[in-house]
């Protein structure tokens, strides 16, 4: 599992954001393009928000690799 830390000032990150960030998709229309195809878990569950917040502790799944988000 890896570890997405959030920068000191921040509370959350968007999932499109967080598969820009790890390096999981090209580019924002990517990362849309996966979410609503239903390939993206937060905790456990298929998310279809790619503006879905995620904050510390949450645990996002894509492509065989968990990410888990720490403040």
């Amino acid at each position: 599992m890896e570890i997405l830390k959030l920068r000191e000032k921040d509370d959350f990150i968007n999932l499109s954001q967080l598969l820009k960030a790890m390096n999981l998709v090209e580019s924002g229309a990517m990362a849309k393009e996966v979410i609503d195809e239903g390939l993206v878990k937060v905790d456990g569950e298929i998310e279809s928000r790619y503006r879905r917040k995620l904050y510390d502790g949450m645990i996002v799944e894509f492509d065989g690799q968990q990410i888990k988000i720490e403040k």
